[in-house]
């Protein structure tokens, strides 16, 4: 049996000690897992799911704590201390994951955070971390089709939006002038799949598509002035940031779904809003 380290492994509890119990780690032989993990009623011959990761002295240890991001993730971490090898992240484990410095972009900061990747060293066989993430996204064609649902963590900002790393595994974009909400560098959250382009690239939106068509959209708002009781306080010359917090839809469709609305005769526009035509 080969175990992952990095990763959460189901292993045997084959010896209790005063301070927690070992677990059969195959060919790299007992692991132990200190008593303020051990679940109550654990006893020899039971199975857990533990975290492998190496304690101060590089000695193998289980935990079940679950930390913030395992080996071949991607997570955005708070820098916790920096010494003369690198800097230390905070991810939720009794000891901080490791950055070397040739594994930064810039020096990191305490206190800040940082998006990184973490993986094994080959050559300590040290569970480390690199802010250098391009070179951990994978270079092969995404399959999504549009529409997709997809989860993203948000990477970094550019001159276009934001770059996004989808399914833990591809990059992607949402473009400026598509983004209705505050994002920044960090979050987590769903996003749906505009398009894969020829050449791999992933354009990204925060609206489900479809959603966006104006005769849906139409029928969405007029149902919802009725919800109101007839008037609604939002018009085409409401800011973009409260007709999305409203509708998750942009100002264009909005529009759009006014002037329908408004041709068919079943809305009247006012200074400070729109109203039900009377019937």
């Amino acid at each position: 049996m080969s175990i992952e380290l990095g990763k959460f492994n189901q292993l045997e509890v084959v010896k209790e000690v005063d301070f927690g119990v070992y677990l059969d780690g195959g060919e790299e032989g007992e692991i132990l897992l200190p008593t303020r993990y051990v679940p109550e009623d654990c006893k020899i011959g039971d199975f857990l799911n533990v975290f492998l990761y190496l304690d101060m002295d590089e000695r193998l240890i289980a935990t079940t704590l679950t930390p913030l991001v395992q080996v071949g993730q991607f997570a955005c971490l708070e820098v916790s201390w920096v010494n003369q090898y690198g800097a230390f992240l905070n991810w939720g484990l009794m000891k901080d994951l490791f950055v070397p410095f040739r594994e930064q972009k810039m020096k990191m900061q305490v206190g800040r955070k940082y998006v990184v990747h973490a993986h094994v060293d080959e050559e300590s066989y040290r569970i480390v971390a690199s802010a250098k993430v391009e070179r951990y996204l994978s270079k092969e064609k995404p399959e999504y089709a549009p529409g997709a649902e997809v989860n993203i963590l948000i990477w970094q900002k550019t001159d276009l939006g934001f770059k996004a790393i989808i399914d833990n595994k591809y990059s992607g974009l949402l473009y400026e002038n598509e983004i209705f909400s505050s994002i920044e560098t960090g979050m987590e959250m769903k996003a749906f799949v505009k398009q894969v382009r020829e050449d791999g690239k992933v354009d990204l939106i925060l609206q489900k598509p479809g959603f966006e068509k104006v005769d849906d959209f139409a029928k969405t708002l007029l149902d919802y002035i009725k919800e109101q009781g007839g008037r609604i306080h939002l018009n085409d010359k409401s800011p973009a940031e409260d007709i999305y917090d409203t509708f998750g839809v942009s100002k264009k469709t909005f529009k759009k779904g006014v002037g329908d609305l408004y041709k068919k005769r079943l809305i009247t526009l006012h200074e400070d809003g729109i109203a039900l035509v009377e019937s």
